[in-house]
């Protein structure tokens, strides 16, 4: 089975996947951005069930029903406290903590936003670099996962994944031709 990574410029929650991620707070509250917009095209049912499971850590993440997406499920990481902001070590391990709900699930296809990035304060370089190296060291591994589709909102964000995403695969390159493994 071949496993990839793409990148596209969207919205998210337009997306036919088996789950999107969110990029929640840890209270679970949909308040805006990602988590606005999921409110807003997914209706009541997402937040309903939010409240019913929230809050989480900040890291950790859970998953719900779609609403009205038409993705399957959502999938809320949590890398910052309300009002707060995400640090590495929080979106690494929100993001990784999704990517394990979506292989304990047996999805196939999820899509991902730049989590972090937005409200959450996260400098947009760092976290493509966090997201697609954990991205790529995931679909290595054991996983249901077929494709991990980064969705980002705007040129400038999708042009940072896709610069960060092509000096990794530049850098395996170099690597292989040295015989170094990458």
């Amino acid at each position: 089975m071949k496993r990839r990574i793409a990148l596209r410029e969207g919205d998210i929650t337009q997306e036919r996947v088996d789950a999107i991620v969110n990029a929640a707070n840890s209270a679970l509250v949909l308040g805006a951005g990602v988590a606005g917009a999921i409110r807003h095209h997914g209706g009541p049912a997402i937040q309903e069930e939010c409240d019913r499971i929230g809050p989480i850590g900040v890291g950790e993440a859970v998953v719900t029903g779609a609403g009205r997406l038409p993705a399957r499920f959502v999938i809320h990481a949590a890398s910052m406290p309300p009002g707060g902001a995400a640090t590495e070590a929080s979106v690494r391990s929100a993001f990784r903590r999704s990517l394990e709900l979506a292989r304990e699930r047996g999805f196939r296809t999820l899509a991902v936003p730049a989590i972090g990035a937005g409200i959450a304060g996260f400098p947009l370089q760092r976290c493509a670099e966090v997201l697609l190296e954990e991205a790529r060291a995931h679909l290595e591994g054991e996983t249901t996962l077929e494709e991990i589709r980064f969705v980002l909102f705007g040129e400038p964000a999708f042009r940072m994944f896709e610069m960060v995403n092509d000096a990794a695969k530049v850098a395996e390159s170099v690597a292989r031709l040295r015989g170094e493994t990458p």
